[in-house]
């Protein structure tokens, strides 16, 4: 069973609202009043207050992919190590377990073991792709797994004691070379699109000049095959003038939407093939060829990184605000009224949020990487559910 706050987490939900006209900005949506067992948050504009802590004691985590099993893999920043979060359950939460130390890595600065996307074809090549600093540069890679990180155990073993024995050790085989490396800002997420191609996300790395160059990959959303080749034989390159995006996803309709920051707010951008983000002109006065975001986040409030949909509901996971900010999009990709927090200063720094395949939220603190406060219990993977939009599907 889970422990610490378990609850029903009743958030945004679209068949909640209905779908509104589609460009109607509306009045901010009527959301539940927060539960009394939650834990306390920082003001009344919590969407929510209640959440399943499903897994603890992870090390400054950053990415966070699923298997076909259900279980996830997590990779650890700093230690450079993959973690596979998954049945037994324990009365801690679901079990952590070291499966492969990623050879080659660098975690200076903001570096180190960041994005993990799953091949689609894993259950038979065992593949995982990795997105992780050297010394000199960033990579994207794939690993092999092994064959027993795909066995999930029934539900009803046993738990084992934790091995003290480390996980083995794996070389990565790097198949994009080059990316800009710095001590921040170094992108770093990873994600297979619905048109089945790899994507990437590279930051500055402290060089704002070479985000609007497109034979730079700095400061760029990337799109490739398999084996890292540009997709129709062309540039990597698939959207530029980014700062340093950390996440992204797509709606239900294949649209792709990321979260990225300016100079005093974060922008909420629907990402295009081709498009130019403006990087580094402040928000309100990039120039008139770039894309504007279609939604704005004060600074101190957010510090995104994470972002994750669920049918027309996006989720963006902060780390400066310290809290979830959920927004309803309608069919052109606006967001229908305003934004509302949930979690806010509830778990400390919020950094990764993905779509279960249940359709719940998994959300990763970030409480050890050396600018949080951390609890006993951290780091942590907190489920939430999004109410009215599938949670709970087999």
């Amino acid at each position: 069973m889970h422990v610490a706050v378990a609850a029903t987490f009743a958030l945004l939900g679209g068949c909640a609202f209905g779908p509104p006209p589609p460009d109607d900005g509306g009045a901010p949506p009527n959301l539940p009043s927060p539960s009394p067992s939650a834990s306390t948050p920082d003001s009344g504009d919590n969407a929510a207050a209640t959440a399943n802590v499903v897994a603890r004691h992870l090390s400054a985590p950053w990415g966070l992919a699923f298997l076909p099993d259900g279980s996830a893999l997590v990779t650890e920043r700093k230690t450079a190590t993959i973690v596979r979060v998954g049945l037994p359950q324990t009365t801690a939460g679901l079990t952590v377990t070291p499966v492969a130390s990623v050879a080659g890595v660098s975690s200076t600065g903001d570096g180190g073991l960041l994005g993990i996307a799953v091949s689609p074809k894993v259950a038979t090549n065992r593949t995982v792709f990795v997105y992780y600093s050297t010394a000199t540069d960033n990579r994207v890679a794939t690993i092999q797994l092994p064959t027993a990180v795909l066995s999930a155990p029934p539900s009803d073993a046993p738990s084992a004691a934790p091995s003290a024995a480390p996980p083995p050790t794996v070389t990565p085989r790097p198949i994009v070379t080059g990316i800009p490396r710095g001590a921040t800002d170094n992108g770093g997420w990873l994600g297979f699109g619905p048109d089945g191609w790899l994507y990437a996300s590279t930051g500055d790395a402290g060089r704002p000049a070479a985000n609007a160059d497109r034979k730079s990959l700095a400061g760029k959303i990337l799109r490739m095959t398999a084996a890292g080749k540009p997709v129709g034989g062309k540039s990597l390159v698939y959207a530029s003038g980014l700062h340093d995006v950390q996440g992204f996803d797509w709606d239900p309709t294949g649209h792709l939407y990321a979260v990225d920051a300016a100079t005093a707010t974060d922008g909420v951008l629907a990402i295009r093939s081709g498009a130019s983000y403006g990087w580094p002109a402040t928000s309100g006065s990039t120039s008139e060829s770039a894309t504007p975001p279609v939604q704005t986040l004060p600074s101190a409030q957010a510090g995104c990184a994470g972002v994750a949909l669920v049918q027309n509901i996006l989720a963006t996971a902060c780390l400066t605000g310290e809290r979830v900010w959920l927004m309803q999009l309608t069919a052109n990709g606006a967001v229908f009224g305003a934004p509302q927090a949930s979690l806010a200063k509830s778990f400390g720094r919020l950094r990764t949020v993905v779509a279960a395949p249940d359709g719940s939220l998994w959300i990763m603190t970030s409480n050890t990487d050396g600018h949080g406060t951390p609890s006993p219990d951290d780091d942590q993977i907190i489920q939430v559910v999004v109410a009215d939009a599938g949670a709970g599907k087999s």
